[in-house]
């Protein structure tokens, strides 16, 4: 997470002097528009459009891929809830995905998900960890379908030489108070498709019609609200140009973290997609029991205890409850949905042998040095348990 400071305050008070708080009152001159443009420009893509959150920027990539009624959205077993909410919200169905031991979706699973009725994949880019994208991109070409990067929780990280929302159809960040960029609450959709940023910009906005957007052969459709103020706007124009220091300061812990766990023989640090360009550590042990005794470590999360990103506590998603009943998306698909835990034993085995380590980007060098030996000698102590 990113440090707040006056750079936002010089900003949010510029947007007071001025009285205009509305997101198109100033068109090209506000902040909002600036920090879009600039954002493309850092993430290599040619549409940003920012929206109010996370989840919004997800709902608002499917609506304007076309996904609706009917349709399957293949989803990681393990991500924030909203990643799985999103199709439900335009009346697909999430079908869950095992990962794999890099903590995203794994290739193989989804090959094995997909039905005649699977419009799009979701790749979650986890915990700033890169899903393995010439995998993905290849099967969803292959079987046709849509792909929008769920890139909330590694904004700005890089995979092969591409920044991670660049790579898919469309991309979701998050600007939440806990994410490499924020705004407190936020998001934006990203693509290189024309088409697809004009239905996104008219699906987040019903007044999008009076905005003297440049005229499309795409007809007006029903629309949500999901515009953000120049004060969010304003806060991630200041924020942006903190965004690649922070990522470097994590890049450049991570080698000195990492030996912690040299010549370990029961725990290996877990596999990454692209490992030159790491900015997220975390390891798997042989046993849960192993990865329990050292999540006792300061700095260390064991991840299957951190419930709010295990399939198994979506309530509103395993129970397919929705507002009216009328309106429920698995009354509309074309089999029935099983989340059974038993069909995810391999993520739930993988969450509870992995652990998190934080890299303490906000942290001076010296202390991440005494937090490594600490690392050290709590994962050699494991072994004297027994």
């Amino acid at each position: 997470m990113p440090r707040v400071g006056f750079r936002e305050f010089y900003s949010l008070s510029r947007v007071l002097a001025h009285g205009q708080l509305l997101r198109y009152s100033r068109g090209e001159r506000g902040y909002t528009a600036k920090f879009e443009a600039k954002l493309a420009d850092k993430i290599g893509v040619d549409h940003v459009l920012t929206v109010n959150s996370g989840t919004n920027a997800l709902i608002t990539s499917l609506a304007a891929a076309g996904v609706g009624p009917g349709d399957e959205v293949l989803v990681p077993a393990y991500t924030w809830v909203s990643s799985a909410l999103a199709p439900l919200a335009v009346g697909a169905v999430p079908v869950l995905v095992n990962i794999n031991d890099s903590l995203t979706i794994d290739p193989a699973e989804i090959e094995r998900r997909i039905t005649p009725q699977t419009k799009a994949i979701i790749p979650v880019h986890m915990l700033n960890r890169p899903c393995d994208m010439d995998a993905i991109m290849e099967i969803a070409r292959r079987h046709n379908l849509v792909v929008v990067e769920d890139a909330c929780q590694s904004v700005g990280v890089e995979y092969k030489g591409r920044r991670l929302g660049s790579i898919g159809d469309l991309a979701a960040f998050s600007f939440n108070h806990f994410k490499n960029l924020t705004s407190g609450e936020g998001g934006a959709v990203l693509t290189n498709d024309e088409r697809l940023f004009v239905r996104a910009r008219m699906y987040h906005d019903p007044g999008s019609f009076i905005r003297g957007h440049e005229r499309s052969n795409e007809p007006l459709f029903s629309a949500m609200n999901f515009k953000v103020s120049e004060l969010t706007g304003a806060v991630l124009h200041a924020q942006l140009s903190r965004l690649d220091p922070l990522l470097e300061r994590m890049r450049a812990r991570y080698p000195l973290m990492a030996s912690a766990f040299e010549g370990v023989e029961y725990c290996r640090i877990s596999p990454h997609s692209d490992p030159d360009n790491a900015v997220a550590l975390s390891v798997i042990f042989d046993t849960a029991e192993q990865a329990k005794a050292f999540a006792e470590a300061r700095g260390v999360e064991r991840l299957i205890d951190t419930d709010r990103h295990v399939f198994t506590n979506w309530e509103a998603v395993l129970t397919k409850r929705a507002f009216h009943p009328k309106m429920n998306p698995h009354n509309w698909a074309a089999r029935e949905i099983d989340y059974s835990a038993e069909q995810y034993e391999t993520t739930l085995d993988i969450l509870a042998r992995t652990c998190r380590i934080a890299l303490g980007a906000q942290f001076p060098i010296a202390i991440m040095r005494q937090r490594q030996k600490a690392l050290r000698r709590a994962v050699l102590a494991i072994s004297s348990r027994g």
